[in-house]
């Protein structure tokens, strides 16, 4: 969680919300990233769409684990269960509860634990109490 937690403030620090993710296998890191919604000018470039892309192409994800600052969303739990990655670690799940993500992911095999790691909840505390319309087209409430 700590390398996410790395991505998550690289992407603070680009002028774009604080989630990152690493996927890892084996105990190494194969993929990072950070979301780049507003650095990039993209509706889908989530933290867990930029590590898997940054990934590479793989022919299987069995065996790894994705980690991402902030529960997944629909888009990146439908990409977590779409490439059979068995295990989620969230950082926290108070800012964005998933709306049924952990359940989607749980229904499809998938672990999901949280952590509410104190360090994740403050950075999306933080980052929503000063960027609430920026949250909302995040989170599809804009």
């Amino acid at each position: 969680m700590k390398e996410a937690l790395k991505e998550a403030r690289e992407g603070l620090r680009e002028g774009g919300i604080p989630i990152g993710s690493v996927l890892v296998k084996g105990g190494k890191i194969i993929g990072r990233g950070h979301n780049r919604r507003v650095q990039k000018r993209s509706q889908i470039l989530h933290a867990e769409i930029d590590c898997l892309e940054n990934a590479g192409r793989r022919k299987s994800y069995r065996g790894t684990v994705l980690y991402s600052t902030l529960m997944p969303c629909y888009l990146c739990a439908g990409a977590v269960v779409q490439f059979g990655i068995r295990k989620v670690i969230a950082g926290e799940n108070f800012h964005y509860r998933g709306k049924g993500t952990a359940k989607i992911m749980r229904d499809h095999g998938v672990e999901v634990v949280i952590l509410n790691e104190e360090e994740c909840v403050k950075l999306m505390h933080d980052f929503v109490e000063e960027n609430p319309e920026l949250w909302a087209e995040d989170t599809g409430q804009g």
